[in-house]
């Protein structure tokens, strides 16, 4: 892997990647459930005044914290699940009390929008969705017929387009390239391709050669440089989801979220401990750290 002349530097922290977005934004934010989210950005991203969101999401703790600080406008997602803990406890009270609007669709349907807004389609045809319920609650969905022999009738799937994405992978160099080492890429290339600015959140910056060299085959070189705006090393910046082979989901923490979220008076002690709105991510892990001493 060789570095072109034109290639530049795109290390930033995560208050810089806050400060490029705006109130009102389409924001995608990557990973699955509660698996290799980019939850350092997330937790900037809270500690900012940004609000007034559409986020697009495989929905995990990124949108069960942004509901509860009030951020999200309307919500864009198949499923908002902890994984084990099935469902995301503030995005049900959110639900619960109709705090933002929802597009639920199928999980194919949401891959296939990903793909339409990365080719720069407004749609793609998909036979997801039809026969069920998708349609009847996203009466805005339309369906196209086939114009060749066939007549086969299909979702007219729209484009999930988006004004900035949000992801977090294992390793990436400082111009944008990541890599993944787990066992599934979520997506995270298609939530790059189809923005308008990518930011990536990493485990660990490594030198551009490392990147193919013994770590992972070349096929876990999921994100390339021409789609990423920004870089940020953040060890432990998926925390408490699971970022593998890295570390694992933090299931006693985040057990311990999950129970604060049912009581708003544990919920608001547990903000201020692990999420004061003059914290910073070092001072999270150091929470973090503690708190885990404190359960021994």
């Amino acid at each position: 892997m060789t570095t072109a002349p034109y290639a530049r530097d795109k290390t930033m922290t995560p208050e810089e990647v806050v400060d490029r977005l705006s109130s009102g934004m389409t924001i995608g934010i990557g990973g699955w459930g509660s698996r290799r989210k980019p939850m350092a950005l997330v937790r900037a991203l809270l500690r900012s005044p940004v609000t007034d969101l559409t986020v697009i999401s495989y929905g995990g703790p990124d949108v069960g914290l942004l509901a509860a600080a009030g951020r999200i406008r309307r919500l864009v997602t198949a499923f908002v699940t902890l994984d084990s803990i099935p469902l995301e406890p503030h995005y049900r009270a959110a639900r619960q009390r109709g705090a933002f609007a929802l597009t639920e669709i199928d999980e194919a349907m949401f891959m296939w929008g990903l793909h339409a807004a990365a080719n720069r389609l407004p749609f793609l045809p998909v036979r997801a969705g039809l026969g069920s319920d998708v349609m009847r609650v996203n009466p805005e969905l339309r369906t196209v017929t086939s114009p060749y022999e066939d007549g086969e009738e299909f979702v007219a799937m729209p484009a999930l387009r988006m004004d900035a994405a949000l992801v977090h992978l294992n390793r990436a160099d400082r111009l944008g390239n990541g890599q993944y080492l787990g066992p599934d890429p979520y997506f995270d290339d298609l939530f790059c391709e189809a923005a308008d600015a990518a930011y990536i959140s990493c485990e660990r910056l490594v030198e551009t050669r490392e990147l193919a060299d013994g770590t992972g085959a070349l096929p876990t070189l999921l994100v390339q440089r021409h789609s990423v705006t920004g870089v940020v090393e953040t060890p432990g910046g998926a925390h408490f989801t699971s970022c593998v082979p890295d570390h694992p989901r933090d299931e006693p923490f985040q057990k311990a979220y999950a129970a604060a979220a049912a009581d708003p008076v544990a919920w608001a002690d547990f903000a201020a401990r692990f999420l004061p709105p003059d914290g910073d991510e070092k001072s999270y892990r150091e929470a973090v750290r503690v708190w885990h001493e404190e359960q021994k």
